[in-house]
């Protein structure tokens, strides 16, 4: 629908309040209800935010090393853009209406803490030369029986998932938990997050979904979303959906794998495939994935962002560590999937279910430019077999304070991203370490179980 349509549409329901929402810095969705004369009269204008969701982190406590915002700037209004394409209606919300926004509209803040913008910039670049990305991320999540409320009053204990055991692609335990599986599917599909396949993944409670594939931007509006229409109709279950990084160190971490493409400017032709190549590679998925390979350890903050995250990459569980690639090779941190022009794409295994999918976007597609622009040449062998014990071509780091240190003194990150980014992004990642409390075993459960 176009402008007008969207406005009709509104005007037609006789709808009186509009959902909007907005990221912060960590992929979590920040918004309230307005009324439709509010609504009608920031269409074209932008509309007040308060920048406090740049200030501070998933816990709602302000970061003390920010420059752009905090107790010294006096927290004033960001001017928000919404952002009509992003229309749709919440179908276990009455149907409201809801849009998504970033801010566009206000430079301060769009050039160095809104994270839709930045993806924005760098998918501009991307047609700009004559490209168009095609993204969709892949989620696991752990779901478990009860409420947030009961969840903190039992101090995280005795965690009950839905189903027990190991059962991965099981069609018994979907059939058990029917009427919230068809939910996910059904309820997603009405509010425009189309699912490829969904099904049930190696743990106990354990749900893995493919959002179609899209356009880079679209793609992202809908993985931002996934996470939080998961974890609302899980509630209309009596369930809680995490996506932590790894809930349980005895466990498979949730992963967030990235699919990407790039295709012609009318989208019709994949530029990954080549039918001529054994492997059906084209020379410039090959610089897109040296790209990657060169990039990732200086800006792998961006596709691990928290300290939990680190938990996952442990070099097995179905989580890289190592700087590798592969054909259908699920071990490696890269895996080329090929065979058919449609369906040709890469599939990054880096990131985790906890990530802010503008971040991963925007960093796994510059990241791949940087390649091709410069002509990196793959000059490393793809991995067979066990990839997670191929460290010829190096580690990524470790710890979030290592990958954070790293992208501090990346030069090719600022290139990437701008210094107004990466002097932000860096610091809350800075703050994100000291809220380690190593005093108590259950912090990163109640940081992050719920609302990451």
């Amino acid at each position: 629908m176009d402008r007008r349509q969207i406005i009709d549409n509104i005007l037609q329901n006789d709808d009186q309040k509009i959902k909007i929402a907005f990221a912060d810095i960590d992929g979590v969705l920040r918004g309230k209800y307005i009324h439709r004369d509010k609504f009608l009269d920031s269409v074209d204008g932008g509309l007040g935010f308060c920048d406090v969701i740049f200030g501070w982190d998933s816990s709602d406590k302000c970061y003390d090393n920010s420059k752009l915002t905090g107790w010294h700037t006096g927290y004033p209004d960001a001017k928000a853009n919404i952002d009509l394409s992003t229309f749709r209606r919440i179908p276990w919300e009455n149907n409201i209406p809801f849009f998504l926004g970033d801010f566009s509209f206000d430079p301060k803040y769009e050039a160095a803490v809104c994270s839709r913008s930045l993806l924005k910039r760098v998918a501009a670049q991307c047609e700009a030369m004559g490209f168009t990305p095609v993204f969709s991320q892949e989620f696991e999540w752990f779901n478990f029986i009860g409420t947030p409320n009961d969840l903190h009053a039992g101090n995280f204990g005795n965690l009950q998932p839905i189903t027990p055991g190991m059962f991965g692609y099981s069609v018994l335990r979907s059939s058990m938990n029917h009427a919230y599986f068809h939910d996910l599917f059904d309820l997603l599909l009405r509010f425009d997050i189309p699912l490829e396949g969904m099904h049930t993944e190696t743990g106990p409670g354990v749900l893995e979904a493919t959002v179609i594939c899209d356009k880079v931007l679209a793609a992202a509006d809908k993985a931002i979303l996934f996470k939080t229409a998961v974890k609302e109709i899980a509630y209309r279950h009596n369930y809680m959906a995490t996506f932590m990084a790894k809930w349980n160190p005895q466990l498979p971490g949730s992963g967030g794998h990235l699919h990407q493409s790039l295709w012609d400017a009318e989208n019709r032709h994949n530029l990954f495939y080549d039918a001529n190549d054994p492997n059906q590679m084209s020379g410039l998925m090959r610089h897109y994935i040296a790209g990657q390979m060169h990039c990732l350890p200086e800006i792998l903050a961006m596709f691990a962002p928290n300290p939990n995250s680190y938990n996952r990459l442990n070099g097995g569980d179905w989580a890289p560590s190592t700087m590798t690639w592969g054909i259908d090779n699920r071990t490696a941190s890269l895996r080329v999937i090929s065979g058919q022009a449609k369906s040709t794409r890469v599939e990054l295994r880096i990131p985790g279910a906890d990530t802010n999918a503008y971040l991963v976007m925007a960093a796994s597609l510059a990241a791949g430019l940087y390649g091709i622009k410069n002509q990196l040449p793959l000059t490393s062998e793809p991995s067979r077999g066990n990839a997670y014990l191929d460290k010829k071509n190096g580690m990524l780091p470790t710890t979030l304070e290592e990958a954070t240190k790293k992208m501090v003194q990346s030069e090719l990150a600022r290139e990437l991203f701008g210094d107004a980014f990466v002097g932000h992004f860096t610091k809350t990642r800075e703050w994100e370490c000291q809220q380690v409390d190593r005093t108590d075993p259950k912090w990163e459960l109640k940081r992050y179980f719920e609302i990451i």
